[in-house]
C-alpha cells in the first residue's frame, strides 16, 4: 500500500480516505485500526508485511502475473501420461461454451436465488448419469471421488447400523487416507489383500474377514492400477450373506464397453465425471457422485442435495427443485451424520452436456478407443528392456503399471528425463505401494495418437539404454 493518505487503491474497494471516514463515522470510529481491539497486543504483527511493492497498474500486474504462469509445463504443450484420478481427456468446445454462460458460471451452486435453469439442468446430469449406471438416484456433485466414496461408506454405515468397512488394499492412497479421517469417528477401515499376480481380490481373504460387524465391502472396478475386477458377483455374493453392503467405486467413461456396477451386486456406486467435458486442473474441476436404487433407505441417508421433476399446472409444463431437503446438512445443520462441503455444480452440468453430445454409441466409441490405445501402448513398452508390463495378468483399462525395477533405474529419474523430452511419465508409484519398487502408472486416452504413444516408447529406450 502506498503511504500517501490520499491515495485510492486500484483494487480494494472504499480505500478512498472519504469513503473511508464516512464507513468509521457510520460505526462510530475514528480509525480503521480500533476494529481490532480486541486482538491482544501480542498477538499483533505491530510492522508492515514484508512484501514486494504492489502493482498499481494493470498492465504491469497481468505481465508478472504472465510471467508467472509460464514457469508451468501444461499438457497443452506436453503429452501427458499421468492419470491416477484425474486424466486428460477430449474436451468439445461446446462445454466450455455452455459452461461459460452467465446464468450457469456466476452463481456459487444454483440455489433458488439464481435458478435459470440450474434446477433442470442438474436433473438432466442426474437423469443420463443414472441412465448410464443403470441406478434410478445420482446425487447432485461432491467435492470428489473421495468425497464421494468416503459419504457412500457413512451411508452404509447408518443403513446397516455397523461399525467397520473392508476396503481393497490397491485403493489409491490419498483415496483412502480421506477415507479413514473422514470415517473415523464413525467406522474403522479394515483393507482387502490382493493377489498379486493380478491384483484381484483375494476371495478366501474376504471371507475370513467379512462379519456381522461390516457395513460394507468397497472395491473398485476399473482398479486404481488399471486392472479390471472380474470377482464382483462372487465379492457381492459373499458379503451379502452376512448383511453387509457393497459399495463400488467405478470411472464411469469406461461404462460403454463395461457392465455397471449393479450388474454384479453394488448397492452404491460411486466415482468422478471429471472425464466427462471437465478440463483437468490443479486442485479443482472433479465431479464426484454417488448412485444407489430408488428405495427409501438409500435416499434417506444421501448427504447431497438431489433434484427432482414435478407436473405443473399447465399441460407439458414441469418444474425442478429440491426433494427429501430435510435430510440434508443445509437443514440439521449441527445435527447433520455427514457434510458434504463445496459442490461442483458446473462441473455437473458441463458432464451433463458432454453426455448428451456423447449418447450411448458415442460412449461405446470412446471407450473402445481407449483400451485400443491402452492395448497398443503396453504391448509396445512391453518390448522395451527393462520395462516389465503387464505387472498385473488382467485386462486393463484406461491405466496399467510399468515395473521399471530390472532397469536400476528409478522412477524420479526417470520421468525427469521425460520431462526433458516433452513428456510427462507416469504416476511414481515407489511411495504409495512400496512393495512394486520403482514401478509408475502410465495412462492412456482417447487423445493419445499412435505417434504419442510411439514418441513415448522410443523416448523410453533412450532413457533406459
Amino acid at each position: 500500500m502506498s503511504k500517501n493518505p490520499n491515495f485510492v487503491h486500484p483494487y480494494i474497494p472504499n480505500s478512498a480516505s472519504a469513503v473511508e471516514q464516512d464507513m468509521l463515522q457510520e460505526v462510530s470510529e475514528s480509525a480503521a485500526e480500533n476494529l481490532y481491539k480486541v486482538i491482544p497486543q501480542q498477538l499483533k504483527l505491530n510492522r508492515r508485511l514484508d512484501l514486494p511493492e504492489p502493482f498499481f497498474s494493470e498492465y504491469e500486474l497481468k505481465k508478472h502475473v504472465q510471467s508467472i504462469l509460464d514457469q508451468n509445463k501444461s499438457c497443452e504443450e506436453y503429452v501427458s501420461f499421468l492419470g491416477a484420478g484425474c486424466w486428460q481427456h477430449y474436451v468439445p468446445a461446446v462445454c466450455d461454451e455452455v459452461n461459460n454462460r452467465a446464468e450457469f458460471l456466476t452463481a456459487y451452486w444454483g440455489d433458488t436465488y439464481s435458478d435459470f435453469g440450474k434446477w433442470q439442468a442438474m436433473f438432466e446430469y442426474q437423469s443420463m448419469m443414472g441412465e448410464l449406471l443403470d441406478m434410478e438416484v445420482v446425487s447432485t456433485p461432491t467435492y470428489d471421488w473421495s468425497s464421494a466414496v468416503s459419504s457412500a461408506l457413512m451411508m452404509s454405515a447408518r443403513i446397516t447400523g455397523r461399525s467397520e468397512a473392508l476396503v481393497v488394499s490397491t485403493t489409491g492412497a490419498e483415496r483412502l487416507m480421506h477415507m479413514r479421517n473422514f470415517c473415523h469417528d464413525n467406522m474403522e477401515i479394515k483393507l482387502l489383500q490382493c493377489h498379486p499376480n493380478t491384483g484381484l481380490i483375494d476371495l478366501e481373504d474376504l471371507q475370513t474377514k467379512v462379519s456381522s460387524n461390516t457395513a460394507a465391502v468397497y472395491f473398485e472396478n476399473p482398479g486404481f492400477l488399471g486392472f479390471m475386477e472380474s470377482q464382483g458377483s462372487q465379492i457381492a455374493e459373499i458379503a451379502h450373506a452376512v448383511g453387509s453392503l457393497i459399495v463400488v467405486g467405478v470411472d464411469p467413461s469406461s461404462l460403454g464397453i463395461m457392465a455397471p456396477p449393479i450388474t454384479y451386486g453394488a448397492d452404491i456406486v460411486c466415482g468422478d465425471a471429471q472425464p466427462f467435458g471437465n478440463h483437468m486442473n490443479y486442485g479443482g474441476g472433479v465431479c464426484g457422485f454417488i448412485a444407489t436404487r430408488d428405495e427409501e433407505r438409500f435416499v434417506a441417508e444421501y448427504p447431497t442435495i438431489l433434484i427432482s421433476i414435478a407436473a405443473g399446472k399447465t399441460e407439458k409444463e414441469w418444474g425442478f427443485g429440491q426433494c427429501t431437503h430435510d435430510r440434508t446438512s443445509y437443514v440439521r445443520r449441527d445435527l447433520s451424520p455427514d457434510f458434504i462441503g463445496t459442490s461442483q455444480w458446473l462441473c455437473a452440468i458441463t458432464a451433463a452436456v458432454y453426455l448428451s453430445l456423447m449418447g450411448p454409441a458415442g460412449m461405446v466409441e470412446l471407450g473402445e478407443g481407449i483400451m485400443q490405445r491402452c492395448a497398443y501402448a503396453m504391448k509396445k513398452i512391453s518390448g522395451i528392456e527393462g520395462a516389465v508390463i503387464p505387472l498385473m495378468a488382467t485386462p486393463h483399462f484406461k491405466e496399467f503399471v510399468v515395473d521399471f525395477n530390472a532397469s536400476g533405474k528409478m522412477v524420479a529419474e526417470i520421468n525427469k528425463k521425460l520431462l526433458n523430452k516433452g513428456i510427462f511419465g507416469g504416476k511414481d508409484l515407489s511411495k504409495d505401494f512400496p512393495e512394486l519398487g520403482q514401478s509408475a502408472l502410465y495412462c492412456v486416452t482417447e487423445i493419445h495418437t499412435k505417434d504419442d504413444i510411439d514418441n513415448l516408447v522410443k523416448a523410453l529406450e533412450e532413457v533406459l539404454a
